[in-house]
C-alpha cells in the first residue's frame, strides 16, 4: 500500500547521504568545542549570555535560554559530538526506528541551539545548509527500512537551492561573472586561500573564462537535470560532485563543499554506486507511522519553500537568508560581488612602554589567513577556522569588526590564553604585550619571477593603521 513512497534504487545513496552529514556534524561539533571559549563564552569577545539578555527564545530557539554557561556549552556540543560520531559508525541503522530518529533530531537540536546564538562567528550559509539537511536526513530511515522517496527528493530539492541560488546572485551581482572574469581575482582575494589557490590565480585568462563558463552552467542548467529520470540525474549530480573537487582543490570553504557533495549524492542511483564497497540488508516495506510523518514533513518543506522560490525570482534576491529562526527554508548563494584587490587586517604588539612607531613590532600569526609573505596558504576545509574567516571580512565590513576586533585587541593585550590558542604563534610566548595595534596591508600573490627570486608567496605594502595602537588601562596592565 505504501510502496509508492519507497525509491527503490536509493538504499546505498541513504547511506552515503547519511555518513556524510555525520562526518560533517562531527567537525561541526569539534569546532564548536574547539572555539566557542574565547569568541562566544562568558569572556569571549561577543559573549552568548549578554546576547541572550537582548533577545527571546522566539527569534533565536535555543536551550541556553534555560541557562547558559561554559560548562553547559561543553556537555551541548560535547554531547552532540559523541551522538555524531555514533550517527558516523552506523548507529541509527542498528537502533529502533523511532531511536534512530531521536538520535538524528537530537543532533539538530543541539546544532541549533549553538548557531542561534553564535551571532557573527556563526552567520555562514554553510551552518544553515547544514542544520536543514540535518534535518531531513532525520526522516531518511535505518538500513532496514525502504528509503522514502520525498526526503531524498527534498535533499535534491535543497541541492536546487543552493546551487541555483548561487547561480542567479553571481548573474544578478557582479558584472565580472557575466564578462568571465570574475576568477582572475577570485583566487587571490578568496577569504582564506589553500595551498594551490596561487597557482589558479597565475592559470592564463582563457582557462579563467572557461572556469567562470563551466560554473554557471554547473550552477544555473545542470540543477534542473537533477530531476529528470535516471541516468540524467546521476549524471548531473556527477557534474556537481566534480565541481564542488574543484572548488575543495582550489580554496577553504569550511564544510560547504562537503555537505553539498554529500546532497549530490541523494540524485545518485544506487546502481551507479556499486563500487563502494558497503553491503547493505534488503530494506523492508515503510511502517505506516513512519509514512505519515515522512508525509508531513514533506508538507511542511513545501510550504516553507514557498519563499525560497519568490526570492529566487526576485530580482533583488536576498543571499543565504530565510525567514525561519530554525534554518529550514532558506535561500542560498555566494560571491555575488567579487573584490578585485586583498586588504589584509595585521595584529601587531609590542613591549615598548611608549608603544612609539620607531619601537619593535612583531606580528600576530594567524593559523590559515594570509599573514607572514612567506608561509605558504594553508589547506583548512573542511575544517572552519571562525576567526580567521571574520579577518577577512574586517576591511570588507570595517562596522561589523567594530562588534569584536577592539575586544580581540584587548585579549592579546592580557595574553588570554584560550584566545592566544586560536594563534598560530604568539610573539610574546605567552607574555602581555605593552601596547598592540591592527595594520592594514595590501596582498597580491607573487609573480612567477618574484616567487623564484624572493621565496615568498604574497607581496604585501602598508596602507596604514586599522586601529590605533592601544594598551590596557595602568590598573590591568600590571602581572
Amino acid at each position: 500500500m505504501l510502496d509508492w513512497l519507497a525509491a527503490p534504487d536509493g538504499a546505498t545513496a541513504r547511506w552515503v547521504v547519511q555518513h556524510l552529514v555525520a562526518l560533517v556534524y562531527v567537525i561541526a561539533f569539534t569546532v564548536a568545542l574547539a572555539q566557542f571559549r574565547p569568541l562566544i563564552g562568558e569572556r569571549g569577545l561577543t559573549p552568548i549570555p549578554r546576547f541572550l539578555a537582548r533577545t527571546t527564545f522566539r527569534r533565536h530557539p535555543s536551550l541556553f535560554h534555560l541557562r547558559y554557561s561554559d560548562t553547559l556549552f561543553r556537555v551541548v556540543a560535547g554531547t552532540g559530538l559523541v551522538l555524531a560520531l555514533a550517527a558516523l559508525a552506523g548507529a541509527t541503522d542498528v537502533l529502533p526506528l523511532g531511536a534512530g530518529i531521536a538520535l538524528w533530531g537530537l543532533l539538530w537540536v543541539l546544532y541549533l541551539s549553538i548557531v542561534t546564538v553564535g551571532q557573527v562567528w556563526y552567520g555562514f550559509g554553510w551552518e544553515s545548509l547544514l542544520l536543514e539537511a540535518g534535518f531531513l536526513v532525520t526522516f531518511l530511515g535505518p538500513a532496514d527500512v525502504a528509503p522514502p522517496a520525498p526526503i531524498l527528493l527534498l535533499l535534491v530539492w535543497l541541492l536546487f537551492r543552493v546551487e541555483f541560488g548561487a547561480g542567479l546572485i553571481k548573474m544578478r551581482g557582479d558584472p565580472c561573472w557575466r564578462d568571465l572574469t570574475c576568477l582572475e581575482y577570485h583566487h587571490e582575494t578568496q577569504p582564506l586561500p589553500g595551498p594551490t589557490s596561487r597557482l589558479f590565480h597565475h592559470l592564463p585568462r582563457p582557462l579563467h573564462r572557461v572556469e567562470v563558463l563551466a560554473n554557471h552552467v554547473t550552477q544555473l542548467a545542470v540543477p534542473f537535470l537533477l530531476f529528470l529520470p535516471q541516468p540524467v540525474a546521476s549524471i548531473a549530480a556527477a557534474v556537481v560532485v566534480v565541481t564542488q573537487g574543484w572548488l575543495v582543490s582550489s580554496g577553504n570553504f569550511a564544510w560547504l563543499n562537503l555537505l553539498t557533495i554529500a546532497l549530490a549524492f541523494a540524485a545518485v542511483s544506487d546502481r551507479f554506486l556499486g563500487w563502494l564497497p558497503v553491503s547493505l540488508p534488503a530494506p523492508g516495506a515503510i511502517p505506516t507511522w513512519f509514512a505519515v510523518l515522512v508525509l508531513a514533513v514533506t508538507a511542511l518543506m513545501i510550504g516553507l519553500s514557498v519563499w525560497p522560490v519568490l526570492n529566487m525570482a526576485s530580482g533583488r534576491q536576498l543571499m543565504n537568508a530565510g525567514i525561519t529562526p530554525v534554518h529550514l527554508g532558506n535561500s542560498y548563494g555566494a560571491f555575488g560581488s567579487v573584490t578585485r584587490e586583498r586588504e589584509e587586517v595585521v595584529l601587531e604588539g609590542t613591549d615598548d612602554p611608549d608603544g612609539a612607531d620607531t619601537a619593535v613590532w612583531r606580528e600576530y600569526d594567524f593559523r590559515s589567513k594570509p599573514g607572514d609573505p612567506y608561509r605558504r596558504p594553508p589547506q583548512t576545509a573542511p575544517y572552519h577556522r571562525r576567526l580567521d574567516w571574520l579577518m577577512w571580512f574586517a576591511p570588507i565590513a570595517p562596522r561589523m569588526a567594530r562588534s569584536w576586533l577592539p575586544a580581540l585587541l584587548d585579549r592579546l593585550l592580557e595574553a588570554d590564553a584560550p584566545t592566544l590558542r586560536l594563534l598560530r604563534r604568539d610573539p610574546f610566548d605567552g607574555e602581555r604585550p605593552a601596547w598592540v595595534r591592527a595594520r592594514l596591508y595590501r596582498y597580491r600573490f607573487t609573480t612567477r619571477d618574484e616567487r623564484r627570486a624572493t621565496g615568498a608567496w604574497w607581496h604585501r605594502e602598508l596602507i596604514g593603521d586599522y586601529l590605533p595602537a592601544r594598551t590596557l588601562p595602568r590598573s590591568s596592565a600590571a602581572p
